[in-house]
C-alpha cells in the first residue's frame, strides 16, 4: 500500500511540473507578424487617403505620447479645394501658433503635396526657435517638396520624418 502511495505522489509531481511547463509556453505573446506598409494612393480619393494614413501614421508614432494632430489637404481637382485650402489653413496656423508641446505629432499629408508644402511653410513663419523640442513633424508628400517643409520646421527644434508618394 506504501509502494502505490509513494507512486501515486510522484506521478502527481510529475503531472504538476509538466502542466507548469505548459502553462508558461501559454503565457509568451503570440508572434505578431508586421503587414506590409501601404503605398501611397496614385489617385486623388480621399478615402483612399485616410486609409493610408491609418497605416504610416501608426508606423511612425514611436515615442509619441498624444494623439497626433493630422492634416489631410484634398486633391486640387475637388470642387471646393480653395475654400478647404483656407479652412485647413487656418486651423493649421491656429494649432502651431497655440504651442505644441513634447510627445505631439504634427502630420501633413495631401496628393496636393505642394500646396501642403506651402501651407506648412507659412504656419511655421511665426513660430519662435527652438519652441517644439520633442515634437514631431511627419510630412507625407513629394520630395521636391520635402527640402522646403523641413528647412521651415527646423528653427523650430521639431524631428522631421519624411514619407515620400510617388
Amino acid at each position: 500500500m506504501n509502494m502505490m502511495i509513494r507512486r501515486i505522489g510522484q506521478l502527481t509531481l510529475i503531472a504538476c511540473i509538466a502542466l507548469a511547463f505548459v502553462a508558461c509556453k501559454k503565457d509568451e505573446a503570440p508572434k505578431v507578424v508586421a503587414k506590409p506598409a501601404m503605398a501611397a494612393p496614385t489617385v486623388d480619393d480621399s478615402a483612399a487617403w485616410r486609409e493610408y494614413l491609418q497605416d504610416v501614421v501608426p508606423r511612425n508614432m514611436e515615442g509619441i505620447t498624444n494623439n497626433p494632430y493630422t492634416y489631410l489637404l484634398p486633391s486640387e481637382s475637388e470642387p471646393d479645394f480653395a475654400d478647404q485650402y483656407e479652412r485647413l489653413g487656418e486651423k493649421v496656423k491656429n494649432d502651431v501658433a497655440s504651442g505644441i508641446i513634447e510627445g505631439n505629432m504634427l502630420v501633413y499629408a495631401s496628393p496636393a503635396s505642394a500646396k501642403m508644402a506651402d501651407m506648412v511653410v507659412e504656419a511655421f513663419k511665426t513660430v519662435p526657435a527652438g519652441t517644439m523640442k520633442g515634437v514631431r513633424v511627419l510630412f507625407i508628400g513629394h520630395a521636391v517638396d520635402s527640402e522646403r517643409v523641413k528647412a521651415a520646421v527646423a528653427p523650430a527644434g521639431v524631428t522631421y520624418v519624411f514619407v515620400e508618394t510617388k
